[in-house]
């Protein structure tokens, strides 16, 4: 496979990693075991009957449990280091035709993990948000906002992998915009607490 398509298809699936962990994976296994995603040679167990069993149980355990009240912010604070993690492997299994393993670790890391952690950390700071206004119920609209936007993401990288890679851009330079905003907010109210005045 073109490096720069791997890359593309890398970048979509780790993104989707920040809102689902196990989705991306479960797409990639079904992609793989059909033929239509090329694998490194490291990595082509994910396209078994076997990894692709394991993953759908994860994924139908994970989107449940974000159902449910308070788990979905304990699952939150072990997410985004394992969306991290997933988003790196992810990337690191498509990428390996460049000429140096340092190189396909490095875009795994910055590219894949990056793009995972960001809108991993940016989702669970909407959660809070919404816990905080809805006393969580809210918090089941984004619990499927997040499933939905896992399964679309993959497979848009699946099929169209530019695009999706283009999307996820557009997506990051909004979340880390928003979330900048967010921190300024908050800084300013502590500020200007009376507290703080004294």
């Amino acid at each position: 496979m073109d490096t720069l398509l791997s890359i593309g298809i890398g970048i979509a699936l780790s993104a989707a990693c920040g809102f689902r962990i196990f989705v991306p994976p479960l797409v990639m296994s079904l992609a793989a075991i059909y033929g239509h995603l090329p694998l490194s040679p490291d990595f082509t167990w994910i396209g078994t009957y076997p990894a692709l069993i394991a993953f759908a149980v994860a994924t139908c355990i994970e989107i449940a449990a974000y159902y449910i009240p308070w788990v979905d912010h304990a699952l939150d604070i072990v997410s985004t280091p394992t969306a991290i993690a997933a988003g790196t492997f992810i990337t690191k299994a498509l990428v390996h035709d460049t000429a140096t393993p340092l190189l396909e670790w490095t875009i795994a890391v910055i590219a894949g993990g990056g793009a995972a952690g960001i809108i991993q950390t940016f989702m669970g700071m909407t959660r809070l948000s919404s816990t905080a206004l809805t006393g969580g119920f809210g918090n089941g609209i984004i619990s499927t906002v997040e499933a939905l936007g896992a399964i679309v993401l993959s497979a848009l990288g699946i099929f169209v992998p530019f695009f999706a890679a283009s999307l996820v851009v557009v997506l990051l330079i909004f979340m880390v915009s928003k979330g900048l905003q967010i921190l300024a907010a908050r800084r300013q109210l502590f500020v200007q607490s009376p507290q703080n005045k004294l």
